[in-house]
């Protein structure tokens, strides 16, 4: 591909690379530069990719596009932005492959993996269509999994993924476009048939500084689709429509007015129902996720299901069908115990809360939380988590969760300043897998026990290093050293 085909779309502001200058591919990362390939020179947190510019060149590289003034004798691109110019490279060296299907995004702080997982096994039921997911927990093309380490790819890598999936036949993408890939210009090129908006509450904020700035990246989306679908229960809803540019949908479980409303919840201990009220009709809708977040997620999947011309009649009844997403409300097997354990990925102050909230409306024993907070991360929330687990709780384990390359002990202290003044009782165990032990240990007869923050994942970073950790394995030890303790009495 010549050099103009690949900037095609860019604001360049000058060049001393020649237009027809034949280029091999693109980096991003020096060290992956080959002979003949384009350099992109971004900006990150750690590092600057300008400080590279010379190992690119020595690896062979063509030419360097960069945001910065360049130096030196070489054959340079400059633009307004290299992220942008990255996301923009990256779909015209794919063949613009987005255009080639339809895109569903969704954005906001929680139940983003849960409405994509869902909506993507309500369009494959409904349409018959093969279908590619984006998300935290890992990326489809169709039934195909493919492992991924954060929410939203790098630009071009995401370009990449989508011409993968276009070439396997799939007619819909469903992501999960997270505030990083917005601000970032991760998605940077791509424009969405329908979008939608979960909720926003407290998070990222190490990285947005405000929430006026969270929020205001996460409007983004808005103004790059052609319907977005709105929770009008969220304190943040307003804002969002403000600002979006788009044709909108709303939802509601409290607004009987809204375009989608939920109406007589019915929150059990293993579903979800309500009374659809949507274009004058009535649909009963049942989904097999407890909670009342789950209503909302569920109200969410059927706005973007209408947005893309699905009959509801049939989306409700293929959400009805729908398996459970791992780490979210996931029971984990106990037999032989009289408690209940449940994975979920709570991990902001909302999350836990509505978590913690969600199995106090069925539980007949204690609600027991075991959680912790990342390192790294926006430290205001720990001690809201810390305050809120022991006030929606009736005992709380305090543990560890990803400390990353912080202290834990420093995080745990931070969480539990949110514990003063509190009379529910907890202990602090560092070492996670004691703490799961610990809870397990003391399980009481019709506990819910909820172990908090990790979900799907089955690793633990600790001083910058991914040990595995699986809280399923975890249980399934305590159950089997259990059961050979209880066999070994016995004889």
């Amino acid at each position: 591909m010549k050099l103009c085909e690949l900037l095609q779309g860019v604001e360049v502001l000058a060049s001393t690379a020649p237009a027809g200058l034949e280029i091999s591919g693109v980096a991003y990362d020096s060290r992956q530069v080959r002979p003949g390939n384009v350099f992109v020179a971004i900006s990150g947190f750690a590092t600057d990719g300008n400080r590279y510019i010379p190992k690119a060149l020595e690896l062979g590289a063509a030419a360097v596009v960069t945001d910065r003034e360049p130096e030196g004798d070489f054959p340079w691109v400059l633009v307004k932005s290299a992220r942008l110019a990255l996301a923009l490279m990256g779909a015209n060296w794919y063949g613009h492959p987005a255009e080639k299907m339809t895109m569903v995004g969704v954005t906001g702080t929680n139940g983003k993996t849960s409405v994509t997982m869902l909506l993507k096994s309500v369009l494959e039921q409904v349409t018959g269509a093969r279908v590619g997911l984006i998300g935290t927990i890992q990326n489809m093309i169709g039934a195909e999994v493919v492992a991924t380490e954060r929410t939203t790819p790098e630009s071009f890598a995401l370009q990449g993924l989508l011409a993968r999936m276009a070439e396997a036949g799939c007619r819909y993408v469903v992501m999960e476009v997270s505030s990083h890939a917005l601000a970032l210009d991760r998605v940077g090129g791509i424009f969405f048939e329908a979008a939608a908006f979960t909720n926003l509450t407290e998070d990222h904020l190490d990285f947005h500084g405000t929430m006026e700035n969270y929020a205001a990246t996460k409007a983004m989306l808005f103004s790059r689709c052609k319907t977005g679908v709105f929770n009008l229960d969220d304190s943040w809803c307003e804002y969002m429509m403000e600002r979006a540019t788009c044709g909108k949908l709303t939802c509601s479980e409290k607004a009987p007015a809204a375009d989608l409303y939920a109406g007589e919840p019915e929150l059990g201990a293993d579903h979800v129902a309500f009374r659809l009220v949507c274009g004058g009709k009535e649909i009963p809708v049942r989904v097999g996720i407890p909670g009342l977040f789950t209503a909302y997620n569920a109200l969410t999947v059927l706005g973007l299901a209408r947005a893309l011309g699905l009959p509801m009649e049939e989306a409700a009844k293929a959400l009805g069908e729908a398996q459970g997403v791992k780490g979210r409300i996931e029971v984990v097997p106990t037999p032989g115990t009289d408690f209940t354990v449940l994975i979920d990925y709570a991990h902001t102050p909302d999350g836990l809360e509505n978590v913690l909230a969600s199995v106090r409306g069925f539980c007949r024993g204690r609600v027991v939380a075991v959680f912790g907070c990342g390192g790294d991360r926006d430290k205001t929330k720990r001690p809201i988590m810390g305050k809120i687990g022991l006030e929606r709780a009736d005992f709380v384990v305090f543990t560890s969760d990803n400390p990353r390359t912080e202290a834990p002990g420093e995080i745990l202290r931070d969480i539990l300043a949110g514990a003063r003044g509190t009379k529910t009782p907890y202990v602090v165990i560092e070492d996670r897998r004691e703490a799961i032990r610990y809870s397990l240990d003391h399980g009481q007869k019709d506990d819910i026990i909820v172990l908090a923050g990790k979900g799907h994942e089955t690793y633990q970073e600790v001083a910058g290093v991914k040990n595995h950790l699986d809280e399923r394995e975890e249980v399934a030890a305590w159950l089997k050293a259990r059961r050979e303790q209880k066999e070994g009495a016995d004889t």
